[in-house]
Parts: structure tokens; sequence; C-alpha cells
């Protein structure tokens, strides 16, 4: 998801009008060793919204396929936590290696590792590998659905980063992407899949178009200008139905996904104050303000955290 607010130059780069996306001054710049620095960046380490927005729907179905009345499995959990970030990391890095020639023609993504010459293609195709390996070793240890499963999403995050060459609607496959642990993780706890890991995913698929169109909506005039599309371009002045729309759609799945789980009242309690967040979200968001596009779209975290709640606390009192 690349940010680059600015104007074109009369040399075809980008003149910045905020910030870079790299803060130099953070805790990866102070106290990462100099080596290190270019690949926490390239793997977004530094940056971990992401990540957390990857790995709760698979935490999510994780909690919510545990038998009632017992906790969480927390060796899935923590199997999965460290499968994000490798996983978000190795789809940065992919991206990267893809856009590094029009990264290298914007002002606020100049700086990254491998458009701005930090890390070489080789060596990001080494790290890229590397990543993949853990992953791999994570897969492994699952059982034989998930480890197809897992398999299977590879053609998803290969293809993902060109299709905001080709569709005003990139948001849908980062959502087909980023929502893929729901099953998985219902896969990897009880060996099948079931109808609750389908309507978390599809459920998920939807709060991702909702989110990541207001986080494209930082990008719209570079991306009209440079030729990249996105939902932010399609939807313009609609996206705040379009908003209300997606959130609804993703709560009732969740909804459905819960009462076909059968799982206790503290669920619904969770979902219910998700949903207030993101009702806040659909109302409040200022489409044409990057600042407030960014703080909404980070937001989705507080969302997740109180379905995850509510799910353990649904299934912890469930008997």
């Amino acid at each position: 998801m690349t940010r680059h607010l600015g104007q074109t130059l009369s040399d075809g780069t980008m003149q910045n009008r905020v910030m870079s996306d790299i803060d130099s001054g953070d805790l990866t710049e102070r106290y990462a060793p100099a080596a290190w620095r270019p690949y926490i960046r390239l793997a977004r380490l530094d940056r971990p919204i992401g990540t957390w927005l990857l790995l709760f729907p698979g935490w999510w179905a994780i909690a919510m396929a545990a038998a009632p009345g017992r906790w969480t499995d927390w060796r899935l959990m923590a199997l999965f936590a460290v499968g994000a970030v490798v996983m978000r990391g190795a789809g940065c890095t992919l991206n990267d290696m893809i856009d590094r020639d029009f990264d290298a023609r914007v002002a606020r993504t100049r700086t990254r590792p491998i458009a701005s010459g930090a890390v070489s293609l080789t060596q990001a195709a080494i790290f890229l590998a590397a990543q993949l390996a853990v992953g791999a070793a994570i897969l492994l240890s699952l059982d034989r659905l998930a480890i197809l499963l897992g398999l299977l999403v590879l053609a998803l995050i290969a293809t993902y980063p060109l299709m905001k060459r080709v569709t005003y609607w990139p948001q849908f496959f980062l959502g087909l992407n980023f929502n893929w642990g729901a099953l998985l993780g219902w896969a990897a706890v009880t060996g099948r899949l079931a109808p609750p890991a389908f309507l978390l995913y599809v459920g998920g698929v939807a709060w991702t178009l909702g989110y990541d169109t207001i986080y494209a909506h930082q990008d719209k005039e570079d991306d009209a200008l440079i030729g990249v599309k996105s939902s932010a371009l399609a939807l313009g002045s609609r996206t705040r139905p379009f908003l209300v729309l997606t959130y609804t759609a993703a709560v009732v799945l969740w909804l459905a996904a819960g009462m076909t789980a059968h799982v206790a009242w503290p669920y619904y309690l969770g979902l219910a104050l998700a949903a207030a967040q993101l009702s806040w979200q659909a109302a409040y968001v200022d489409t044409d303000q990057p600042a407030d596009c960014l703080a909404k779209f980070k937001s989705n975290r507080w969302a997740a955290w109180l379905m995850l709640l509510g799910i353990i606390a649904g299934r912890l009192i469930d008997t």
C-alpha cells in the first residue's frame, strides 16, 4: 500500500506535500543496527498496522473454533502471529520489488530501501526467500488441510501487487489475501472447514473493502495523475455510503458466523462495540484529509480487538 502525496515535476517525479512514509526519527532509526534498518523498513516492521489487520481474521477463527468452555489454543495464536509478521513482510518485499521504478519517481517513496538503492534486487530476493522459508516452516507444522490452504493463498499473494494496474478494485483482492487466515485458522483447529469460517472470511473481505478504501483516499490525487487505480477513485463522493454498506455487510456476516458457531452472548457485545467503532469511522472520516484517513484506517485494530475479546469470552462461558 504505497503512499505518495505530491505534484508532478517536469522530470516526471513527484514533489512531496507531506513527509516520507518512513519516519527518520523513529525507534528503528535510533536503536536498530544500521545494517538491519533497510530490511526492517522493507518488511514494514516499523509500521505494524498491516500485520495486525492480517493477523486478526486468523485469531478470530482460532478463538471461535475452540471447544465450548475451553481456552483458545495459544500455541496456534503465537504461530499465526509470527506467520503474519513474516508473510506481511514477504508481501511488502514483493510489492516493493515490483513497484521499484514507480517508487523511485515519487518523492515520498523514493527513500524506500529498493527504490533508494539501499537494498539491491538480489538482496531483496534473498530476504523474500528467507521470509517465505519461515512462513513455510510454520505452515508445515499444521495439519494437511491447513497446509493446502496455505499453499493456495500464494497465488493471491503473488498477483495482488499487480491489481492496482488493471482494476479500480485492488482493495477487493487485498481483502481476499488479508482475510485468508479465517479459513486457515479454522482448519488449523478443527482439521476441516465449516460455515462460520466462510462467514468470517467473507465478512472480513467486506471489512477490508471499507478500511482500505479509506486508506486509498490518501493517494487519490496522485493515483489519478500516475495512472494507479483504486476504489477511492472509483467511488469519489460516494465513499461514505459505500463504507456504510461494506461495514454493515461485515457486521451481519460476523453476526451470522457467531450464531452458526453457537458462541455465547459476550461475543455479541464485542461485535456491537466493534460495529459502533466502524460506524464512527464511516460517519466521521474526512476523505479530503490524508491524516484523518490514516488515523481512521489505523483505528480498525480496536474494532478487531473488540471482536476477538468477545469471541474468547463467549467461548469461555459457553458450556
